[in-house]
């Protein structure tokens, strides 16, 4: 019977990975029709050992429902089951028993249905691939705490226990004297040629002799220094700063290393960003790490400062942090830095430096954010669009809260009272592009539950 329809099977099986190798992902095919035990346990072994982020189930035909439930004790999850549409054979039928015996023994899995060239189709299973790999990218990555918690902000400290077990991340602390101590050993020449590349690149730097000075921001440089340092030495994956007050008040402030540890570049070249968020927020850097898994671009972080009602737009706004990234939403710095100003720190922050401003581009985003609802995970998701105005009227929204630090005008997809009466943090984060369904994918992946605003 197995050689019977094996043809039928090889085909179905094709069109699954050529379809996904088009849209550019590598795809390791079975190297055999799975039909007995010894073949489901070889090949799970097999797709383990070549790290695979994810299985497909592909359900052609009838399959006897223990091959499955045996391939997925060896098999890299997370896991799809998927039957196409074709009536010649039970293929729906062997997905539906083996989803029933999956679930029997407490197996987690996702399920898609229809033919895989139908865009409908086929864009589940995207969401599903791409959900996997930020999942799998997740585990065994390491955070680097740097500090501790900020101004008294539950919100921002999380249990490293729970970590490790809902997402298979390490946490390393590491004491904020480690930056000022490795701070002071950059060599002068490094930071003079970095300093020089922002006073050519950076669209204006408003010096005032007091809070922003050369000196000062050649500390900011010196400082970025040396938490690269420390991400190198620690092997740190993503990472987050407390700065206040021990940094803000004696040493300077981190805008300009988390502005450039976020970007996709800095004085030295291209880098792949690394997520850095401000005031330690470890929930905000892992939001920021799945954003940055889905959409390989930088993720934003912003306060929720203020809600202009007459316009019904969200200035969110945050003491640096935004990424120059989202000056123009290019990953060319010569696109970006030109909307970028350099302004000197407020009186929030008496050891002064500056404050990396500008203003969000315009595009659709998503905004989400990790949180825990009596010690219990969950993910708050938005759909919105960053907006601008005229020259004019862009000033005088920012002069209201304040100039200096970066804004990002936001309308989101769902009311005011919706999201001031539910929403569970100060802190938002956000990727340009549509990324609701890969959210909510990743969020069942992670066992935890996902609330879409404005839904």
């Amino acid at each position: 019977m197995a050689q019977e329809v094996e043809a039928f099977n090889q085909g179905y099986q094709d069109r699954i990975k050529q379809r996904l190798e088009k849209d550019g992902y590598q795809v390791i095919a079975g190297e055999s029709i799975i039909c007995t035990n010894e073949d489901a346990v070889r090949e799970g072994k097999r797709l383990t050992a070549l790290g695979c982020d994810c299985t497909i189930f592909n359900f052609a035909v009838w399959a006897f429902p223990h091959l499955p439930a045996l391939a997925s004790r060896f098999t890299p999850g997370p896991l799809l089951l998927f039957s196409n549409i074709d009536p010649q054979y039970p293929g729906l039928v062997g997905m539906l028993a083996s989803a029933g015996g999956l679930s029997q023994a407490g197996t987690k899995y996702s399920r898609a249905y229809g033919n895989i060239e139908d865009e409908e189709t086929y864009e589940k299973v995207r969401s599903f691939v791409r959900a996997a790999g930020a999942v799998s990218a997740l585990r065994g990555q390491t955070f680097g705490l740097i500090g501790g918690r900020p101004m008294g902000m539950y919100t921002t400290t999380s249990d490293p226990a729970t970590w490790l077990k809902v997402f298979g991340v390490d946490v390393e602390h590491v004491d904020q004297g480690e930056i000022i101590r490795l701070a002071s050993e950059v060599p002068q020449k490094q930071v003079d040629a970095a300093f020089a590349w922002l006073e050519e690149n950076i669209g204006h730097i408003h010096y005032d002799g007091k809070q922003l000075t050369p000196d000062k921001l050649k500390t900011q440089v010196r400082a970025t220094y040396a938490m690269k340092q420390i991400i190198e030495e620690y092997r740190l994956d993503f990472s987050g700063i407390k700065a206040q007050p021990e940094l803000t008040n004696h040493f300077c402030t981190m805008d300009v290393t988390e502005a450039f540890l976020n970007d996709p570049y800095d004085w030295d070249g291209p880098h792949e960003p690394h997520v850095c968020s401000t005031e330690a927020d470890m929930d905000a850097a892992l939001t920021m790490q799945i954003f940055k898994h889905l959409s390989h671009t930088p993720a934003l972080f912003a306060d929720v400062r203020h809600y202009h009602a007459d316009l019904g737009i969200w200035d969110l706004v945050n003491s640096g942090e935004h990424a120059t990234y989202f000056a123009g939403r290019s990953f060319d710095p010569k696109d970006n830095l030109p909307h970028v100003h350099f302004y000197p720190e407020s009186f929030y922050f008496p050891a002064g430096g500056a404050s990396v401003h500008h203003l969000a581009h315009p595009g659709n985003a998503t905004f989400a954010r990790l949180t825990r609802l009596d010690g219990k995970y969950s993910m708050a998701i938005l759909r919105g669009e960053f907006v601008q105005y005229d020259e004019a009227k862009n000033m005088d929204l920012m002069k209201q809260t304040d100039l200096a630090w970066p804004h990002a005008f936001t309308r989101f997809d769902c009311s005011a009272e919706e999201f001031i009466a539910n929403y569970t943090s100060n802190h938002i984060h956000a990727a340009y592009g549509d990324w609701v369904n890969e959210l909510r994918q990743v969020a069942d992946l992670l066992g935890i539950e996902a609330r879409v605003y404005g839904e």
